[in-house]
């Protein structure tokens, strides 16, 4: 589904990725991880648009989508959500929804203007595929509940049910667990597994080495912007190349 060749990105004449070959295959749940500043958000920028690499391929479905813009390349198929909250704070939880899922079914000016009957069915739609979005995350039960309101892994849910209103076929999760507690990283490693149980497929950023060693089937290891190691979660325990530089021992 994702083919990433010879990634390399350069800020001044430091290589934040180099020469990064990688791949995630439809249906897969894999995992980017390293230390701070192993170069892993640079990698999901660089994939989805955000930033244009210095030189390197990029492939979704088949189709090079290098250097191309990020409406597009969501617009494809491929989502991402941001280590901070991109959410609408005085808005509700569902009015949180039901305005990202305004960017799938179009609804024209005039439709909206004159309050057509195909709005209308536009709007009934989006309102019942927000409802079912929240359902996926496990939270219904806090449609009418004001998004700033809500604890913090909650807020971290509703970033990753916003991206799910654009449809992703390949979603990809920057920290999705970070600074949350026990229960909600517990919570939030369900939501992960159902999503990809359903039938999306999965690249995730994580700090938390149990969490992605418990989630991933497969896992890249990232140091210095270079790939050290990719496998699975047992071979990349035992890997003396990430012990040293992920948990720094010898």
């Amino acid at each position: 589904m994702l083919k990433i060749e010879g990634l390399t990105k350069y800020f001044g004449g430091l290589a934040a990725v180099s020469e990064l070959d990688m791949s995630v295959n439809s249906g897969d749940i894999a995992g980017l991880i390293g230390p701070n500043g192993a170069g892993k958000t640079t990698v999901f920028n660089l994939v989805t648009g955000f930033l244009r690499p210095t030189k390197g391929q990029v492939t979704f479905e088949g189709k090079d989508i290098t250097a191309k813009k990020p409406h597009s390349i969501a617009d494809k198929g491929m989502v991402r959500t941001f280590q901070s909250t991109n959410i609408f704070a005085d808005f509700t939880v569902l009015k949180n929804i039901v305005l990202a899922c305004h960017l799938k079914p179009k609804i024209g000016l005039w439709e909206t203007v004159f309050h057509t009957r195909s709005s209308q069915h536009k709007e009934k739609d989006i309102l019942q595929r927000s409802q079912k979005i929240l359902g996926m995350v496990g939270m219904e039960a806090m449609a009418d509940i004001t998004a700033g309101t809500l604890a913090h892994g909650h807020k971290r849910l509703l970033g990753i049910a916003i991206a799910l209103a654009a449809e992703p076929k390949l979603l990809l999760l920057d920290e999705p667990l970070s600074g949350m507690n026990a229960e909600e990283v517990s919570e939030t490693m369900g939501v992960i597994n159902r999503l990809w149980q359903s039938g999306i497929t999965i690249l995730l950023i994580e700090h938390n080495m149990r969490a992605a060693m418990n989630l991933c089937q497969r896992i890249v290891v990232l140091n210095f912007g270079k790939k050290i190691a990719e496998g699975s979660p047992e071979e990349i325990k035992g890997n003396n190349d990430v012990i040293q530089a992920y948990l720094g021992a010898g």
